[in-house]
C-alpha cells in the first residue's frame, strides 16, 4: 500500500500542467458610453414649464442649461484611460447630444470616471477653437475671459430683474477665480470592457446643487452673475458637487 501510494505521489507530481491562459486580446479596445440626465433632485429638468424650488425656498423656472464637459478619464485596474480631445458641451435644449460615445477605451475593468466641469486654461488661451469649442456656441466671452463653463437661465418671482429673470454665467479660467472643477465619481458597479459589449455609464446633473452648500443663493439678493470673480467662484463651488454616477454597465 505503501509503495502504491508513493508510484501515486510521482506520477501526480510528474503530470504536465497547463500554463496560465493570457486574457483574451489583451490590446484589444471597446466601448464606453457617457450619457448625462439633467435633474433638479430626483425629478428630470423640464424647460420652460415647470417650476422648482432652491435650497433658499426660493421658486424658479429654467429656460436654458448648458456647461462644458472635458478632460474625462476611466481609471482601471491597469491604469488610466484618458479620452483625446475631450470637450463636451452638454445642453438641455438639445437631449438626443447629452451624451458622447469613448469608442478606444483598452479592456480593463474600470471603477471610477474622473472629469472636469468647464474648460481648461490651456484651450482658454489658444485661440479660435473648433467642434464644441467653437464661440458661435455662445460659451463664449472674450480673448482675455474665456469661456462660460456652466449657464443657466430662467426667472423666479424673487428677482428684482425685469421679468423676473435669472442669470448666471460661470466662466473665469486662472488664479483664484477659476472656475472649471474637476472630480472623480465612483462607479456603483465597476464595467468591464471587453468584446461582449457597449458599456454605459449615466451620470446625474443636480441643478439643485447649483444654489445650496456651500453658499446658499436667495434670488432676491444674488440673481445674476455674467463676469468672472468671486461670485462666479461660489457658483463653481456648489456645481462641483452637482454630478454623480446612477448606473454603469451593458
Amino acid at each position: 500500500m505503501i509503495l502504491a501510494a508513493m508510484a501515486s505521489l510521482a506520477l501526480a507530481s510528474c503530470e504536465k500542467k497547463d500554463p496560465p491562459q493570457p486574457d483574451p486580446d489583451p490590446t484589444g479596445t471597446g466601448k464606453v458610453v457617457m450619457e448625462f440626465f439633467n435633474k433638479v433632485g430626483t425629478a428630470d429638468l423640464v424647460l420652460n414649464d415647470k417650476a422648482y424650488v432652491n435650497e433658499h425656498g426660493d421658486t424658479f423656472k429654467v429656460s436654458l442649461f448648458k456647461y462644458y464637459i472635458s478632460n474625462v478619464k476611466l481609471n482601471g485596474a491597469k491604469g488610466t484611460y484618458t479620452e483625446t480631445e475631450s470637450y463636451h458641451l452638454l445642453d438641455q435644449a438639445d437631449k438626443p447630444n447629452m451624451n458622447f460615445t469613448m469608442s478606444n477605451v483598452p479592456y480593463d475593468t474600470y471603477t471610477s470616471v474622473t472629469l472636469t466641469i468647464g474648460v481648461d486654461s490651456t484651450r482658454n488661451v489658444s485661440g479660435a477653437q473648433t467642434g464644441a469649442l467653437d464661440p458661435v456656441k455662445d460659451m463664449f466671452w472674450t480673448w482675455s475671459t474665456g469661456y462660460i463653463m456652466l449657464k443657466l437661465e430662467g426667472s423666479s418671482p424673487k428677482s428684482p430683474a425685469t421679468g423676473g429673470t435669472i442669470s448666471f454665467h460661470a466662466g473665469g479660467y486662472a488664479g483664484q477665480y477659476a472656475t472649471q472643477r474637476t472630480m472623480t465619481l465612483s462607479l456603483p458597479t465597476a464595467i468591464t470592457v471587453n468584446d461582449n459589449g457597449e458599456n454605459h455609464v449615466h451620470v446625474d446633473a443636480d441643478v439643485l446643487r447649483l444654489f445650496k452648500a456651500p453658499t446658499v443663493f436667495d434670488f432676491s439678493a444674488l440673481y445674476a452673475i455674467n463676469s468672472a470673480g468671486q461670485k462666479a467662484k461660489d457658483l463653481a463651488d456648489n456645481y462641483a458637487n452637482m454630478l454623480s454616477v446612477s448606473y454603469a454597465g451593458l
